[in-house]
């Protein structure tokens, strides 16, 4: 059994409470790791640790010094990608493949805030004042409270973590409780690039022990949530508390649209990665699909043929295609979905139930289920697994009523060869992320968040940069005549 424990101040330590709790591996459905939890006492430990490191040695590091330590993160990530790959996946299920490749292609999210990080520029202003100078800079918030959920670890810490640390800010990680395996492997490897102690904190815990606590902390400057809207709106009460600037990056629904004249081989690659790859767990699944009547059946029966093709099986095999899902809870909620979804008229095309085949592990089938409308539950509520919702447009304008037709707006996927068809839907589709001819893609210079319920703020990218600083504007009266008197009017 691995142990983990809190990374706070620099030190790995026990709960206060020596209370722990164990993480299962959804291959197996066995315990295999204990974590510490972490309680009231831990989570002020933990950010007085950051607001300690902010007020202290850490704001006294040059830009170029803080990114010594971003490219230090990269190259850790790198030299353990292995490593850590093989951690995230026993913990969540996800296909080691990836989750080996992802650490490994994260590190560039950290180089790429290294070089960003003395690049931070203020202005001189044109003022309206004589014999003044007046110009802005941009200072870091202060304490930072990330939270991270189990999917995509590496990734939404990084989103979170370095643009804080380019900017100068202290952090408090707080991984889920659901499989934290992974962020405190990563601790390991923060722990041995020097940072200051206090500047990089990572916690695991329960909602009222941990999470509210740690997201209404007076000393908390700005929270960034990576998860649920109902956790959403627990976090932006919470931040009532603190007045701390909150950014969410929430869950999506996104549909996906394939009209006749798309390259059918693209798209159902397009499609097959964005709802069946990472057993469909990705916040930007593209599991709605609209297909244009002229290629309907022929595009169904091909995905369909895809799906049941996918070899679904241990997520450390190399030929495994499809692994796990992260969750027991998840499973139940799924299937439980699906079957509401037949009772109310939707047609079951394969899948719709574990491998009979396996028998442990929390496995689901690929699945694809015919609606004739978008209102059905397994089309309009978000699964976070492996189910495609299938649905016909006649053209354009109504494909994009359909589109925009739900309360999520995070992604979208447009499959066409016309370029004004794609430019004219993409331009409609209110989303914050749109794929033309392609899906499922991250990028470090790429801006990454939604519109409607699928929160708001963005990730990744150049603007970010903003959301973890101040502007100060500094006045200089430039005259040798003392400033005029405050009581005459001029």
């Amino acid at each position: 059994m691995e142990i983990y424990r809190n990374y706070i101040n620099g030190e790995f330590r026990d709960s206060y409470s020596k209370k722990s709790f164990r993480s299962i591996d959804p291959s197996t459905e066995q315990p295999w790791s204990e974590i510490a939890e972490a309680q009231e006492k831990d989570v002020n430990d933990a950010v007085n640790a950051a607001h300690e490191a902010f007020h202290g040695e850490w704001s006294k590091f040059l830009p170029q010094q803080r990114g010594n330590f971003l490219r230090a993160i990269g190259d850790q990530l790198k030299e353990n990608a292995e490593l850590l790959g093989t951690i995230e996946t026993r913990d969540t299920g996800k296909m080691y493949k990836e989750t080996k490749f992802q650490a490994n292609y994260i590190a560039e999210f950290y180089y790429y805030y290294a070089g960003l990080v003395d690049k931070i520029e203020g202005s001189t202003l044109p003022i309206d004042k004589q014999d003044m100078q007046v110009f802005t800079t941009r200072v870091p918030v202060g304490v930072v409270a990330a939270i991270i959920p189990w999917n995509s670890q590496m990734f939404l810490t990084a989103v979170k973590l370095a643009p804080a640390l380019a900017m100068g800010n202290t952090i408090i990680i707080k991984a889920s409780e659901i499989a934290p395996a992974p962020l405190f492997e990563f601790a390991k490897l923060i722990d041995k690039i020097n940072l200051p102690k206090g500047v990089i904190n990572i916690i695991t815990g329960f909602a009222d022990e941990c999470g509210k606590i740690l997201t209404s902390h007076p000393k908390v400057n700005r929270i960034a949530f990576t998860g649920g809207m109902h956790t959403a709106k627990h976090i932006v009460r919470n931040s009532a508390e603190n007045l701390s600037h909150v950014t969410l990056e929430l869950g999506g629904k996104s549909p996906v649209a394939v009209f006749d004249d798309a390259r059918i081989d693209n798209a159902i690659n397009g499609v097959t990665a964005g709802i069946f790859g990472a057993s469909g767990q990705s916040c930007i699944a593209g599991s709605r699909l609209y297909l244009q009547e002229g290629i309907y059946s022929e595009f169904l029966d091909k995905i369909t043929s895809k799906a049941k093709n996918i070899k679904i099986g241990p997520p450390m095999n190399e030929d495994t295609q499809m692994g796990p899902l992260a969750s027991l809870n998840q499973l139940k909620n799924i299937q439980e979905i699906i079957d509401q979804t037949i009772q109310q008229g939707g047609k079951l095309v394969t899948g719709g139930e574990k491998p009979k085949e396996i028998n442990q592990g929390w496995y689901y089938k690929p699945t694809i289920i015919e609606c004739d409308h978008h209102n059905l539950p397994a089309a309009e509520k978000e699964l976070f697994g492996p189910v495609l919702s299938v649905m016909k447009f006649s053209d354009e304008e109504a494909v994009i009523k359909l589109m925009n037709d739900n309360s999520y707006g995070l992604a979208a996927g447009i499959f066409t060869e016309n370029n004004g068809i794609a430019l004219r839907v993409s331009k409609a589709v209110r989303a914050g992320i749109v794929f033309i001819n392609t899906y499922r893609l991250i990028s470090p210079i790429a801006p990454f968040g939604g519109f409607k319920n699928s929160g708001f703020g963005r990730e990744s990218g150049m603007e970010v940069i903003k959301d973890y600083s101040n502007v100060k504007t500094t006045w200089i009266n430039t005259s040798n005549e003392p400033i005029g008197d405050p009581f005459v009017i001029r």
